[in-house]
């Protein structure tokens, strides 16, 4: 877009609702005397999915470019490795896949469309459409509360599977499926219906600017979204707790094949559970003082390689188990549940009656 000010040069609309623009973040070459060249640099980091709309853009200008930097090589390989491994579910091992891999699965489709929409969000709100742009802050937000909605499934499918165990349910995956997609529809349309969804400007040191659609308001980014995390990241703490009290337990006893578990396999069990559990997004917690830009950091870096993270996880888990195992608490007979430890890989293997 070009605005003939004297000279021509290079703009962008603001963001901010009315139709004015702006020439920061926006470079004029003149190639020759009808023709120039426009270059606009945006960008965007992870971390401002939970950091507050009033946050002082000071602290955190000069950080912008290398945060963004980490996050579009993450959240692209991230839905890389995610629709590998729908690929691979959906086309060669839905038929004897579990309800762990199930529930995997509906988290893996949840990422994916978060790291999408997060991906196109900047384009979108570039354009100056307001319905577009409310459109793709919403179905970021969306798929953003069914992740943390199926971290809150998987932590509970764990605590049926490996606390409780025999546990009888009619319909189980039909219902923890629409109960996963559905809930947190209710609290985007309401978001939706009070404009909460508009452009949100975040500036660098360098005079690029970033606009996203995206949550602006202070009190229903902190009710919404960290309220809901926080209720998600309780329940989830707590199975992770009674999970890693069964590990400790089970330090002493002995594999099928007389090998004592090692530090590697019991730690990098635990880095699964924290993935799974979606336990890395409460480096959002810590995102205050001086801790505010190393929290980015490292809720950028976690955050937006998740999906490969768990791709590794599913990956080394069938690779490992290739169905030799059942998780079905409907269809589990076993008096006896012994906590074993595969790379990357977080399982239980029951004892079948005769």
């Amino acid at each position: 877009m070009f605005l003939q000010v004297g000279n021509a040069s290079c703009s962008s609309w603001d963001g901010k609702g009315n139709l004015t623009w702006t020439t920061s973040g926006c470079e004029t070459v003149k190639i020759n005397n009808n023709t120039i060249k426009c270059s606009c640099s945006h960008l965007t980091f992870f971390a401002v999915l939970m950091s507050p709309p009033d946050i002082n853009a000071n602290s955190t200008a000069l950080y912008v470019e290398s945060l963004s930097f980490i996050t579009s090589i993450g959240c692209g390989i991230s839905m890389f490795f995610q629709a590998v491994a729908l690929f691979m579910h959906f086309l060669l091992r839905k038929a004897r896949s579990n309800q762990a891999t199930k529930i995997l699965m509906n988290m893996f489709v949840a990422l994916f469309l978060l790291n999408l929409s997060f991906l196109s969000n900047e384009s979108v709100a570039n354009t100056g459409d307001k319905a577009a742009c409310v459109f793709i802050a919403l179905l970021m937000h969306y798929s953003m509360l069914t992740t943390f909605t199926w971290f809150f499934i998987q932590a509970l499918h764990m605590y049926l599977w490996l606390i409780r165990q025999n546990i009888t349910i009619t319909n189980y995956m039909r219902k923890i499926i629409v109960f996963g997609w559905t809930f947190p529809a209710p609290i985007v349309v309401a978001v939706v219906s009070i404009g909460g969804y508009k452009t949100r400007i975040i500036n660098t040191t360098s005079g690029k600017t970033t606009r996203m659609c995206w949550i602006t308001g202070p009190f229903i980014h902190y009710i919404v979204n960290i309220g809901y995390y926080a209720l998600v990241f309780i329940f989830t703490t707590g199975i992770f707790i009674m999970i890693v009290t069964k590990i400790v337990q089970a330090r002493n006893i002995k594999a099928a094949d007389g090998k004592r578990k090692t530090f590697r396999e019991q730690l990098m069990k635990l880095l699964s559970l924290l993935q799974l559990f979606g336990l890395t997004w409460a480096v959002a917690f810590f995102s205050y003082g001086p801790m505010l830009i190393p929290s980015y950091y490292i809720f950028t870096v976690l955050n937006s390689f998740q999906g490969f993270f768990l791709f590794l996880y599913y990956y080394h888990i069938h690779k490992d188990i290739e169905g030799n195992f059942s998780d079905d608490p409907e269809r589990s007979g076993s008096t006896t549940a012994i906590i074993q430890t595969r790379i990357n890989a977080v399982e239980c293997v029951h004892n079948e009656p005769n």
